[in-house]
């Protein structure tokens, strides 16, 4: 079934990753453009208003954080029972016994103009330790492990510690207050991570990091029709979870974040061969003519430094499609996963196997020294 492709089907839809939206509640307002990453702009939108997401629904930026409207009962009460029928179609009363889960299998991610391939295995304990490992068979590389243990992070290679003293007319070295405050920003990092792919697994809050669910809209596709379901938590993390209405599986995540780059082109200037996905491209003001004053450079610096800024602060869509759910020891579990910026797929990963409910070693979760 193609659930990333459909037409409007009522004036004045919203869209969400080609679905058609109707009947959607206050915390989803009328759409606004948003640029397409990779593609050429006249000029950049308004912030936090692309694809009919408003600045709070956003995944933004440090500092961008609004007061999102409070959800009615009544759309708590109807996306708890849109998640319990998931629940339900994932496993019922096997999914919840899991208490461990291992997956292994191949991400094939996209780097550049390459597709570079990865073998991955993640574990899963809960409520709250996970590791995923990453071994890269095409590269004279180490693997590299990201996850966490509660409040722990678990990453290798170990992050390199700034160096303590400061280099004369250098900036102070950072407190260990600031030094805290990043390695809390990493693990909040890594707990969003694993929820963005973990609620089309469970489709569940998770008591390492606790979200909130409303049901805001009802999305239809040619092909059938999905609630939509407004999910949130600390940290600003804001996305839009969609299950489908006859199997009750979830479809897809999705989020924005800000552009991974902004390029300036000058009037006439061709748009860049090749953009990364995610980065935005903004015809920039005419540069001043040849023997201009130094105020008129300096004017234009500041001016495409102003547009630059205003069109980072456009956010783009990202998507993570779970699909080929298969049955397995009394679950429905997805074996793959799209992940998608924009129009353009940045990483699709294909599990070989999941085990279900076996012992972990405790020192996978440790720390690296």
């Amino acid at each position: 079934m193609n659930w990333s492709a459909m037409s409007v089907v009522c004036a004045g839809a919203l869209l969400v990753s080609g679905y058609s939206i109707a009947g959607a509640q206050e915390r989803v307002p009328p759409p606004a453009p948003s640029p397409r990453a990779g593609a050429q702009m006249p000029a950049p939108a308004d912030p936090g208003r692309g694809a009919g997401i408003p600045p709070n629904q956003a995944s933004a930026a440090p500092g961008r954080q609004a007061a999102a409207p409070a959800p009615s009962p009544a759309a708590i009460e109807r996306a708890n029972t849109v998640l319990e029928a998931a629940r339900q179609a994932l496993g019922g009363d096997k999914l919840a016994a899991v208490r461990t889960l291992v997956g292994n299998g191949r991400t094939r991610r996209l780097r550049g103009n390459n597709i570079q391939p990865i073998e991955f295995e993640l574990s899963i304990e809960l409520p709250d330790k996970y590791l995923r490992k990453d071994e890269f068979p095409a590269e004279e590389s180490d693997p590299t492990s990201t996850g966490f243990n509660g409040t722990q992070l678990l990453q290798f290679p170990v992050p390199q510690a700034p160096p303590m003293a400061a280099r004369p007319g250098g900036p102070p070295p950072p407190s260990a207050a600031q030094l805290e405050a990043q390695r809390a920003a990493r693990v909040m990092t890594a707990k969003q991570d694993f929820v963005r792919f973990a609620l089309g697994i469970f489709a569940s809050n998770f008591e390492t990091y606790p979200l909130t669910f409303a049901w805001v809209a009802e999305a239809e596709a040619p092909q059938g029709k999905a609630d939509v379901l407004d999910v949130r938590g600390a940290g600003n993390f804001a996305a839009l979870l969609l299950i489908n209405r006859d199997t009750h599986l979830p479809v897809m995540l999705r989020w924005q974040t800000p552009p991974t780059s902004v390029i300036v082109t000058a009037p006439g200037q061709p748009a860049p061969a090749s953009v990364a996905p995610g980065a935005v491209i903004v015809a920039g003001p005419p540069p001043p003519a040849a023997g201009a004053s130094q105020a008129e450079q300096e004017q234009y610096a500041k001016d495409v430094v102003a547009l630059r800024a205003k069109t980072q602060a456009s956010p783009v869509e990202q998507t993570i499609y779970f699909q080929d759910y298969r049955p397995q020891d009394g679950l429905q579990l997805p074996f793959r996963f799209r992940r998608a910026i924009g129009a353009d797929t940045t990483e699709e990963t294909t599990f070989d196997r999941y085990r279900v409910n076996p012992r972990i070693d405790p020192k996978r979760f440790e720390p690296a020294k």
